[in-house]
């Protein structure tokens, strides 16, 4: 496994973060921009061990792996025209195109770390609705997708061969930008699990596509959880896992319309580090959607995500 041309890892799970008060929003604006910094104050009291590093933004070269040059260039200089800037759902700021770069930063910041040990994480991200040439729901840029270009342009020579990379998506909302980015692209399998009828309501086809009715409680969400999988052992073998820990199918979500209880969404975590393991496939995690009734709901799903990503972090060095 090519896991073993690089050094010794170290002692604690590296999580990289965009600024947290980058993008101010309006007041009234129901994307929950407060959470991030409600996360970081969280994940320093309950997991100090953590090692929290702020990103560096993404460069135009490495969004343009992705993304049309006309779209970047729109993005950066606030050019869009009015009707797709209103798709994704933020009014056009500096802050809004530093965060979107600096959030995609960080999950190829944390691709880059799990290369070399095992796994990391972006306390955000998770873009997933982003296309190659539009944003939308909240997502400017596609960070998973760039970061997946980024690690093949840069292992495959590593691999002797193209580096296959698993998108694992189980934000509650269907991944078609992801999907869309990767369709024709047999190296980059993208497996989504997502409420059939939640947004988008027009979806992509992903390689795999599970599709949950409204109200789905923990035993049926997890056994579709485990079938998948069962499924995915046999038609892929990752050399590298992007998982998007979306918080949003617990049952206070506001978006969500499932009912996964926080318990429910802590077994999903584990089982996916658990498999990723059983893979030997280094892997990355990022937060994707979350917006709780209470935010404190949707901050416990999520430091919950952590305390499973420690825990693989540990497991990683039991491989070697």
């Amino acid at each position: 496994m090519f896991v073993e041309l690089f050094p010794q890892k170290g002692s604690c799970l590296k999580v990289f973060f965009a600024g947290t008060q980058l993008q101010p929003l309006p007041p009234g604006h129901r994307f929950p921009m407060g959470k991030y910094e409600k996360l970081k104050d969280a994940l320093l009291k309950e997991l100090p061990q953590l090692e929290l590093i702020q990103s560096q933004p993404a460069t135009l070269g490495e969004l343009a792996l992705v993304h049309t040059p006309l779209y970047v260039e729109q993005v950066i200089t606030g050019t869009l025209a009015p009707e797709v800037q209103r798709e994704i759902g933020f009014p056009w700021s500096e802050g809004m195109v530093e965060r979107a770069r600096a959030s995609v930063g960080a999950t190829i910041m944390a691709a880059k770390e799990a290369m070399q040990n095992g796994v990391s994480a972006n306390m955000a991200g998770g873009t997933h609705h982003a296309y190659s040439d539009r944003g939308g729901g909240f997502c400017v840029f596609n960070d998973v997708a760039v970061a997946a270009r980024l690690i093949q342009a840069q292992n495959d020579r590593l691999l002797k061969k193209r580096t296959k990379v698993l998108v694992i998506d189980l934000d509650v909302h269907q991944g078609n930008g992801s999907a869309q980015i990767f369709a024709n692209d047999s190296s980059v399998f993208t497996f989504s699990m997502h409420g059939a009828k939640n947004f988008p309501f027009r979806k992509e086809q992903s390689d795999m596509d599970v599709e949950l009715p409204d109200g789905c409680e923990d035993q049926a969400y997890l056994q579709a959880l485990e079938e998948a999988l069962f499924r995915l052992s046999s038609q892929f073998k990752p050399d590298f896992i992007f998982y998007l820990a979306g918080a949003d199918p617990h049952i206070g979500d506001r978006l969500g319309r499932l009912s996964v209880s926080t318990e429910g969404l802590k077994a999903r975590d584990e089982r996916v580090f658990s498999w990723a393991h059983e893979m030997r496939s280094p892997l990355a995690f990022v937060m994707a959607g979350g917006y709780g009734t209470q935010m404190e709901d949707t901050l416990q799903v999520q430091i919950n995500t952590f305390h499973a990503g420690q825990a693989a972090y540990q497991a990683w060095g039991n491989w070697r």
